[in-house]
């Protein structure tokens, strides 16, 4: 091993930066105190203004996308929104928050804790961002296709969840309904573009099989019809929904331990 203080050390000629630099907002000091914000600008628009005139859905839009959404934008993703905002008990990120009310975790911690579930690979954050890969790869070969050739080179369990691809495919060895749902009501808004309607055809083959859409191929769906980066994609489901792993959470504080469902010997096991 080369003693340590004979090493040569390279300069990689980087220089940080004097100041932050950022696109999203410009604040506008007030004259007798430059650290105290006068005046706020998102992307150029006044945030009081847009206080005024503007819905929360609309200013998140703007944020991540650079401008406000049109109409038809606008309603589609406020759509997406209240679907998808309350991943339910089963969610795997709803039970976390749940354990975390119930196990005495601070308050503050609830939601970190969830999050971190709600972005994962499975029915999480990184899922959407696969799906929304998928989605933008294949949406201009035949779906019908597509979805065959899957088919035909897949072998799923007896039971339990199994995803074709990211996004689709069933949940308790079943077709999950509500996606379904959820998908069919933002397919009738003007807003529904490309994606969608690519994705939906391809679950019109896929439900031959016993294969359907999952929550997270909606959202990616959605969010390449509204223009986001797959990125963006996977933390935006993880904000959207954050109301209801949150509300469950917070449901479970003050209770005991005992509120939750202690798993028996016969249905725990570790698979090797």
């Amino acid at each position: 091993m080369k003693d340590p203080s004979k090493l040569k050390v390279k300069s990689r000629n980087e220089r940080f930066a004097q100041k932050i630099a950022t696109r999203i907002s410009r604040e506008i000091p007030f004259q007798d105190n430059p650290y105290i914000t006068e005046r706020s600008l998102i992307r150029g628009f006044d945030q009081l203004d847009l206080a005024r005139t503007r819905s929360f859905s609309e200013v998140v839009f703007l944020l991540l996308r650079g401008e406000l959404p049109t109409k038809e934008q606008s309603d589609l993703f406020e759509t997406l929104l209240v679907a998808l905002c309350n991943p339910g008990p089963r969610h795997p990120a709803t039970r976390a928050a749940m354990n975390a009310g119930a196990g005495k975790t601070r308050c503050v911690h609830i939601l970190p804790i969830a999050l971190s579930v709600l972005g994962g690979a499975h029915l999480g954050g990184e899922e959407v961002e696969a799906s929304m890969r998928f989605i933008r790869q294949k949406r201009h070969q035949q779906p019908e296709s597509v979805a065959e050739t899957l088919i035909k080179h897949v072998t799923p369990p007896a039971e339990g969840d199994f995803h074709i691809v990211p996004g689709f495919g069933r949940r308790f060895g079943d077709i999950d309904i509500m996606p379904h749902q959820f998908a069919n009501l933002l397919l009738e808004l003007d807003g529904a573009g490309m994606a969608l309607k690519w994705a939906n055809n391809f679950v019109w083959v896929l439900n031959k099989s016993g294969y359907g859409w999952l929550a997270t191929g909606v959202a990616a769906a959605t969010f390449v019809d509204l223009g986001f980066h797959p990125r963006v994609g996977a933390s935006l489901f993880q904000f959207i929904g954050s109301p209801g792993v949150l509300a469950h959470g917070n449901e479970m504080l003050g209770k005991p331990m005992t509120a939750l469902p202690f798993i028996d010997d016969e249905h725990y096991f570790i698979e090797g």
